[in-house]
């Protein structure tokens, strides 16, 4: 069974200057609720309660947030406002949070290395906060927690984007097991279009077993001088196997300005004005 799950935030978050400047990027509001709450409760519905966040510095307002404040509770308690934190107090209730601070940006690689004194010897789900999913029915965690316990191997999310695009993303190219699922067979980290070898896109959902760490601490830096999971999954699934799952579900990237605007008007009219946050 998997119950962990880790968040890498220690990025600064500079596309978002000078909003970013002392406010943790992951702590910006879609609507009314923080972008990193969204994914916390993600990880939450599909039974990931171990929650390990890999911070840097002046990411404090973070474990601030997963924790009780008593002087705002003590001022609202008995009024009408004391239900805007309902959905904090439920995760607050069902979660137990782990930090561990990733000293230098080398990476997601390296940022997942990190996590290794929170996770040990289990396999475990990774969720990039920036990549916003919503799916009514379940989300896209829980969907991967079930392929997992059938092939027991790493898993990857995957998106179809255009080739315009694909330079963003880190690419598979794989077997087709079946519709929306493949055995990967390569993977690329931000290659040109001429050179992707596919639109399919890895976007912020993993699920890696733990062998990856002995992998991630013999892998050399590889695009942009950093550490990339990337590469650890392509030779993980040379020596094993790494399935891709083309996930059920909207994906809002708000690591971008256009998509956070995007996701925070798509919030508000199919969820915020029908009192579903």
């Amino acid at each position: 069974m998997i119950t962990k799950c880790i968040f890498p935030v220690a990025g600064y978050g500079t596309r978002f200057l000078p909003a970013t400047k002392i406010q943790p990027k992951e702590m910006l509001p879609i609507v009314n609720k923080p972008l990193v709450q969204y994914g916390v409760e993600e990880a939450m519905d599909a039974g990931l309660t171990d929650i390990g966040f890999v911070t840097g510095r002046g990411k404090r307002a973070i474990a601030d947030h997963f924790d009780i404040s008593y002087e705002l509770e003590h001022q609202i308690k008995g009024t009408g406002k004391e239900r805007y934190l309902d959905s904090i107090r439920n995760v607050i209730a069902n979660c137990t949070f782990t930090y561990t601070r990733q000293q230098e940006m080398k990476g997601l690689g390296h940022a997942i290395l990190t996590s290794r004194v929170m996770v040990g010897d289990q396999p475990f789900g990774v969720i990039l906060a920036d990549d916003l999913c919503v799916e009514q029915s379940e989300g896209v965690m829980a969907q991967m927690v079930k392929l997992y316990k059938q092939f027991r191997c790493s898993i990857v999310a995957i998106e179809e984007v255009p080739m315009a695009d694909i330079s963003r993303y880190g690419v598979i190219a794989g077997e087709c097991i079946k519709d929306g699922l493949y055995r990967v067979t390569d993977m690329v980290e931000k290659p040109p279009a001429d050179k992707a070898p596919s639109n399919l896109a890895i976007i912020g959902r993993y699920i890696l077993t733990p062998d990856i760490f002995e992998i991630l601490e013999k892998t050399p830096p590889g695009a942009n001088g950093e550490i990339q999971i990337t590469d650890a999954l392509l030779q993980q699934a040379k020596d094993g196997c790494v399935m891709a799952y083309r996930y059920r579900g909207k994906r809002f990237d708000c690591g971008s300005v256009d998509g956070f605007v995007e996701a925070t008007n798509f919030m508000y009219t199919e969820y915020y004005k029908h009192g579903k946050l």
